[in-house]
Protein backbone atom coordinates (compact mmCIF):
# COMPACT_ATOMS: atom_id res chain seq x y z
CA UNK A 1 0.00 0.00 0.00
CA UNK A 2 3.00 2.34 0.55
CA UNK A 3 2.90 3.10 -3.24
CA UNK A 4 -0.54 4.08 -2.78
CA UNK A 5 0.00 7.14 -0.55
CA UNK A 6 3.43 8.05 -2.37
CA UNK A 7 1.45 8.33 -5.29
CA UNK A 8 -1.09 10.43 -3.56
CA UNK A 9 1.03 12.46 -2.11
CA UNK A 10 3.30 12.99 -5.10
CA UNK A 11 -0.21 14.37 -6.68
CA UNK A 12 -1.36 16.33 -3.93
CA UNK A 13 2.49 18.38 -3.90
CA UNK A 14 2.28 18.38 -7.93
CA UNK A 15 -0.87 20.10 -7.58
CA UNK A 16 -0.11 22.01 -4.67
CA UNK A 17 3.34 23.58 -6.86
CA UNK A 18 0.78 24.19 -9.91
CA UNK A 19 -1.11 26.53 -8.46
CA UNK A 20 2.16 29.04 -8.06
CA UNK A 21 2.50 28.13 -11.69
CA UNK A 22 -0.43 28.61 -13.58
CA UNK A 23 -1.36 32.46 -14.67
CA UNK A 24 -3.31 34.65 -12.65
CA UNK A 25 -3.83 36.17 -15.67
CA UNK A 26 -4.67 33.46 -17.63
CA UNK A 27 -7.23 32.80 -14.85
CA UNK A 28 -8.75 35.94 -14.55
CA UNK A 29 -9.88 35.91 -18.86
CA UNK A 30 -10.89 32.62 -18.35
CA UNK A 31 -13.02 33.87 -15.94
CA UNK A 32 -14.27 36.91 -17.34
CA UNK A 33 -14.94 34.65 -20.82
CA UNK A 34 -17.60 32.52 -18.63
CA UNK A 35 -19.27 35.82 -16.90
CA UNK A 36 -20.11 36.89 -20.21
CA UNK A 37 -21.38 33.80 -21.45
CA UNK A 38 -23.43 33.45 -18.30
CA UNK A 39 -25.04 37.10 -18.72
CA UNK A 40 -25.63 36.83 -22.16
CA UNK A 41 -27.08 33.29 -22.15
CA UNK A 42 -25.18 32.04 -24.61
CA UNK A 43 -24.09 28.44 -24.65
CA UNK A 44 -20.79 26.27 -22.95
CA UNK A 45 -19.45 23.30 -24.80
CA UNK A 46 -16.83 21.24 -23.13
CA UNK A 47 -14.87 19.11 -24.87
CA UNK A 48 -12.05 16.58 -24.29
CA UNK A 49 -11.10 13.06 -24.74
CA UNK A 50 -10.72 10.04 -22.23
CA UNK A 51 -10.02 11.23 -18.89
CA UNK A 52 -9.35 14.79 -20.05
CA UNK A 53 -12.94 14.34 -21.08
CA UNK A 54 -14.29 13.24 -17.69
CA UNK A 55 -12.43 16.39 -16.20
CA UNK A 56 -14.32 18.21 -18.82
CA UNK A 57 -17.99 16.50 -18.30
CA UNK A 58 -17.14 17.43 -13.94
CA UNK A 59 -16.96 20.91 -15.17
CA UNK A 60 -20.00 21.41 -16.91
CA UNK A 61 -22.22 19.40 -14.06
CA UNK A 62 -20.90 22.08 -11.95
CA UNK A 63 -21.52 24.66 -14.37
CA UNK A 64 -25.19 24.02 -14.80
CA UNK A 65 -25.61 23.89 -11.19
CA UNK A 66 -24.47 27.49 -11.78
CA UNK A 67 -27.18 28.71 -14.50
CA UNK A 68 -24.65 27.74 -17.48
CA UNK A 69 -26.23 26.89 -20.61
CA UNK A 70 -23.57 24.24 -20.70
CA UNK A 71 -23.53 21.22 -23.11
CA UNK A 72 -20.41 18.23 -23.40
CA UNK A 73 -19.74 17.21 -26.92
CA UNK A 74 -20.51 13.71 -27.74
CA UNK A 75 -23.88 13.81 -25.91
CA UNK A 76 -27.01 13.11 -27.69
CA UNK A 77 -28.70 16.48 -26.48
CA UNK A 78 -26.02 18.76 -27.36
CA UNK A 79 -27.24 21.87 -29.97
CA UNK A 80 -25.02 23.11 -32.45
CA UNK A 81 -22.17 25.85 -31.81
CA UNK A 82 -22.81 29.30 -32.92
CA UNK A 83 -21.40 32.70 -32.96
CA UNK A 84 -20.79 33.79 -29.39
CA UNK A 85 -20.65 30.59 -28.00
CA UNK A 86 -17.94 29.28 -25.65
CA UNK A 87 -15.90 26.10 -25.95
CA UNK A 88 -13.69 24.81 -23.44
CA UNK A 89 -10.98 22.62 -24.47
CA UNK A 90 -9.05 19.73 -22.78
CA UNK A 91 -6.05 18.51 -23.38
CA UNK A 92 -3.02 17.99 -21.64
CA UNK A 93 -0.50 17.69 -24.83
CA UNK A 94 -2.82 19.75 -27.12
CA UNK A 95 -2.80 17.21 -30.39
CA UNK A 96 -6.16 15.10 -29.52
CA UNK A 97 -7.46 14.84 -33.05
CA UNK A 98 -10.73 15.16 -31.91
CA UNK A 99 -10.27 17.80 -30.04
CA UNK A 100 -8.22 20.27 -31.81
CA UNK A 101 -11.06 18.91 -34.44
CA UNK A 102 -13.86 20.35 -32.93
CA UNK A 103 -12.22 22.92 -31.18
CA UNK A 104 -11.05 24.26 -35.35
CA UNK A 105 -15.03 23.79 -36.37
CA UNK A 106 -16.23 25.49 -33.20
CA UNK A 107 -13.81 28.39 -34.60
CA UNK A 108 -14.67 28.59 -37.86
CA UNK A 109 -18.25 29.48 -36.75
CA UNK A 110 -17.08 31.95 -34.38
CA UNK A 111 -17.17 30.59 -31.07
CA UNK A 112 -14.46 31.67 -28.92
CA UNK A 113 -12.03 28.92 -27.80
CA UNK A 114 -10.57 28.44 -24.26
CA UNK A 115 -7.95 25.34 -24.10
CA UNK A 116 -6.38 24.18 -21.31
CA UNK A 117 -3.51 22.51 -21.90
CA UNK A 118 0.41 21.51 -21.09
CA UNK A 119 1.46 22.96 -24.49
CA UNK A 120 0.20 26.35 -25.43
CA UNK A 121 2.67 26.25 -28.98
CA UNK A 122 -0.01 23.43 -29.55
CA UNK A 123 -1.93 23.00 -32.35
CA UNK A 124 -4.92 23.54 -30.19
CA UNK A 125 -2.93 25.96 -28.45
CA UNK A 126 -2.91 27.45 -31.27
CA UNK A 127 -6.18 27.75 -32.30
CA UNK A 128 -7.60 28.94 -29.02
CA UNK A 129 -8.49 32.76 -27.87
CA UNK A 130 -7.19 32.18 -24.86
CA UNK A 131 -4.86 29.17 -23.25
CA UNK A 132 -4.68 28.42 -19.61
CA UNK A 133 -0.97 26.26 -18.86
CA UNK A 134 -2.04 24.20 -17.06
CA UNK A 135 1.33 22.01 -16.15
CA UNK A 136 1.51 18.56 -15.78
CA UNK A 137 2.50 17.10 -19.27
CA UNK A 138 5.90 16.85 -19.12
CA UNK A 139 6.53 14.67 -21.76
CA UNK A 140 4.80 13.29 -24.31
CA UNK A 141 3.59 9.39 -25.63
CA UNK A 142 5.05 8.06 -28.53
CA UNK A 143 1.98 8.24 -29.76
CA UNK A 144 0.40 11.50 -28.26
CA UNK A 145 -3.54 10.79 -29.45
CA UNK A 146 -5.68 9.77 -27.04
CA UNK A 147 -7.96 7.66 -29.66
CA UNK A 148 -5.23 6.19 -31.38
CA UNK A 149 -3.42 4.72 -28.28
CA UNK A 150 -6.26 3.25 -26.77
CA UNK A 151 -6.89 1.55 -30.27
CA UNK A 152 -3.13 0.37 -30.45
CA UNK A 153 -3.34 -1.06 -26.97
CA UNK A 154 -0.70 1.97 -25.38
CA UNK A 155 -1.78 2.71 -21.75
CA UNK A 156 0.81 5.19 -19.91
CA UNK A 157 2.19 5.34 -16.50
CA UNK A 158 0.07 6.38 -13.34
CA UNK A 159 2.13 9.65 -12.67
CA UNK A 160 4.30 10.73 -15.31
CA UNK A 161 2.50 11.42 -17.80
CA UNK A 162 -1.81 12.35 -17.90
CA UNK A 163 -2.34 11.56 -14.00
CA UNK A 164 -0.71 15.25 -13.34
CA UNK A 165 -2.20 17.07 -15.47
CA UNK A 166 -5.70 15.71 -15.13
CA UNK A 167 -5.89 15.80 -11.49
CA UNK A 168 -3.92 19.57 -11.48
CA UNK A 169 -6.75 20.73 -14.54
CA UNK A 170 -9.54 18.97 -12.02
CA UNK A 171 -8.33 21.45 -8.88
CA UNK A 172 -8.36 24.06 -11.43
CA UNK A 173 -11.54 23.87 -12.73
CA UNK A 174 -13.13 23.24 -8.89
CA UNK A 175 -11.16 26.59 -8.05
CA UNK A 176 -12.87 28.39 -11.27
CA UNK A 177 -16.41 26.93 -10.33
CA UNK A 178 -15.59 28.79 -6.67
CA UNK A 179 -14.85 32.27 -8.28
CA UNK A 180 -18.01 32.01 -10.69
CA UNK A 181 -19.97 31.52 -7.48
CA UNK A 182 -18.67 34.73 -5.76
CA UNK A 183 -18.26 36.79 -8.80
CA UNK A 184 -21.92 35.46 -9.56
CA UNK A 185 -23.21 35.95 -5.61
CA UNK A 186 -24.31 32.25 -6.01
CA UNK A 187 -24.43 30.36 -2.78
CA UNK A 188 -24.27 26.30 -2.36
CA UNK A 189 -28.09 26.52 -2.11
CA UNK A 190 -28.87 27.97 -5.08
CA UNK A 191 -26.44 25.10 -6.74
CA UNK A 192 -28.55 22.48 -4.79
CA UNK A 193 -31.51 23.56 -6.52
CA UNK A 194 -30.13 22.60 -10.04
CA UNK A 195 -28.80 19.50 -8.29
CA UNK A 196 -29.90 15.78 -9.72
CA UNK A 197 -33.21 14.55 -8.07
CA UNK A 198 -33.28 11.21 -9.76
CA UNK A 199 -29.82 9.58 -9.69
Amino acid sequence: MSHVKEAMNEIASFISKATELIDSSETSKMVDMLIEIYHTRKKVLVIGAGRSGLVGKAFAMRLMHLGFNVYVLGETITPRIDKGDLVIAISGSGRTKLTVTAASVAKDVGAKVIALTSHPKSPLGLIADLVVKIPGRTKLAKEDDYTTRQIIGMHEPLTPLGTLFENTCMAFLDGIVVELMKRLGLTEEELKERHANIE
